[in-house]
């Protein structure tokens, strides 16, 4: 593993980020813990939408925690749209949840960036917390029955082989 220098956080965030040195290889992967129920996901988009994970089942969640000031997080985030294009809303629906920024800043960077994701906010970073995504970006991966499996740390090319090896065999189930 590549060495990790610390970047600050968002204070209110309590959020402790740390940032990759912008490699594919730069990401930790450990499965949910057994008997650990998933948190409650009940979140607003930008636009204003609710979104609640109960509502997707049937559909592979991959649910990224991110903020637009994280350099591994703006870099990843590219591939999880090409994810979610790849396997299309029916089997696959990812969820971009920005930590402890404004509307108008995500905003920015989605218009600027093309972004088309469901943002979802989190403006206290308390989702995060419930999640246990202490470390930017941290992604994780539901199954179509609604159980975390995977919690992966750091950013990943979420297009390439090691990705598809994590999201495949929970589309099959």
């Amino acid at each position: 593993m590549l060495a990790r220098r610390q970047v600050l956080a968002a204070a209110a965030a309590g959020v402790v980020s740390w940032a990759g040195l912008a490699r594919a290889a730069d990401y930790d992967v450990t499965r949910w813990p057994v008997g650990q129920a998933a948190p409650v996901l009940q979140a607003l988009d930008l636009q204003g939408k609710p979104w609640r994970l109960s509502e997707l089942r049937g559909r592979v969640v991959v649910l990224n925690f991110w903020a637009t000031w994280c350099p591994p997080c703006r870099a990843e985030m590219p591939t999880l749209q090409q994810l979610a294009e790849i396997y299309g809303p029916d089997k696959l629906v990812v969820l971009a949840v920005n930590v402890s920024e404004g509307p108008r800043r995500i905003n920015q960077y989605v218009q600027a960036s093309g972004l088309n994701l469901p943002v979802l906010l989190d403006a206290n970073g308390e989702i995060a917390r419930q999640w246990g995504a202490n470390v930017l970006p941290t992604s994780i991966l539901i199954d179509a029955e609604g159980r975390p499996r995977q919690r992966v740390r750091g950013e990943v090319d979420w297009t390439g082989r090691e990705a598809a090896a994590l999201v495949e065999p929970l589309l099959r189930r």
